[in-house]
């Protein structure tokens, strides 16, 4: 049994002092069903991230599992683009019953795209590059995230990116027995509760670039309808570049192929990240191309002016 560590029940209660024996620094975020702490390993002084949880009700144990399911994957991952798992930690009564648990993770430097979305088409391409390189590093271990969106996306001001939260994290080819995803990203085979793989990412994937690109959340099965005779049609979903001509008909039918409602016709992660390079080389290049025109318009105005 853990040593036990001290408990809040709600988000504005004074900080703890040590949780599993780990110094508390400051609060960092709350995910599902748990808060992030700063904190120092009382030995070597090393800073982490922990993610606590406490089961409060029968439904917390949910939370308890995802945590053991994100120490798992995680602690596999070895790609610079996914968020390191270190330990887990659980309280238990005599009796095996949870009290809370803790997940200690790699402390990672970078703000959540929710907060902070790329700033133009380029930007973005060059993040989603990043995010599919780390998801087909992830699907090479034999794991599909499950989870992208937004806030699962870290982004720090030199541009690296980390894809955090394993959570929902599992072996590719796993039914789950309920529905789990983010309503405004997840892929129909999630809703219907259907095997999982690579292309559900791909699909996450998709409509996290969607809303980056357009400002927009995709329609999905989930808000429209969960149930077994529900469906999309893929050809009512506005596309991107109808939503922000900035959007390059490349860029905008790679983004609706993504999301295909039929997983067959979704690209894999490894040709998503190689089409976005090329993608990204073309955009550059119109770029450097463009610099000197405006600069030679420029030039003119000011010399008609003088």
């Amino acid at each position: 049994m853990s040593s036990m560590s001290t408990i809040l029940a709600e988000p504005g209660d004074a900080l703890p002092k040590t949780l599993f024996g780990y110094e508390v620094l400051d609060y960092i975020g709350q995910g599902a069903g748990s808060r992030i702490y700063l904190v120092s390993h009382a030995d070597t002084r090393q800073i982490y991230a922990l993610k606590h949880v406490v089961r409060s009700t029968e439904r917390d144990e949910r939370f308890v599992e995802q945590l053991e399911a994100e120490y798992e994957v995680g602690r596999l991952v070895n790609h610079p683009g996914l968020r390191r798992s270190i330990d887990v930690k659980v309280n238990r009564t005599l009796l095996r019953k949870t009290i809370d648990a803790c997940l200690i993770m790699e402390l990672v430097d970078g703000t959540p795209l929710e907060v902070n979305p790329p700033r133009n088409v380029l930007d973005s391409v060059d993040c989603f590059i990043k995010v599919a390189q780390a998801l087909l590093s992830l699907h090479q271990l034999g794991f599909v995230h499950c989870d992208l969106k937004p806030n699962n996306i870290l982004r720090n001001s030199l541009g690296e990116v980390k894809v955090i939260d394993l959570g929902q994290a599992c072996k590719i080819g796993t039914v789950k027995k309920r529905i789990q995803g983010t309503p405004d990203f997840i892929s129909p085979e999630q809703v219907r509760c259907q095997e999982v793989t690579g292309k559900t990412d791909v699909f996450n994937f998709g409509a996290t670039l969607y809303w980056c690109l357009t400002g927009r959340k995709l329609p999905t099965l989930f808000n429209i309808k969960k149930g077994e005779t529900s469906f999309l049609v893929d050809s009512e979903i506005p596309a991107p570049r109808g939503l922000n001509p900035a959007v390059p008909e490349t860029l905008s039918n790679f983004v609706m192929e993504c999301v295909k409602t039929n997983a067959a016709k979704r690209p894999e992660m490894a040709d998503c990240a190689r089409r976005l390079e090329i993608m990204e080389h073309a955009l550059r290049r119109s770029a450097n191309a463009a610099a000197p025109r405006a600069l030679a318009t420029h030039g003119g105005m000011v010399a008609q002016a003088s």
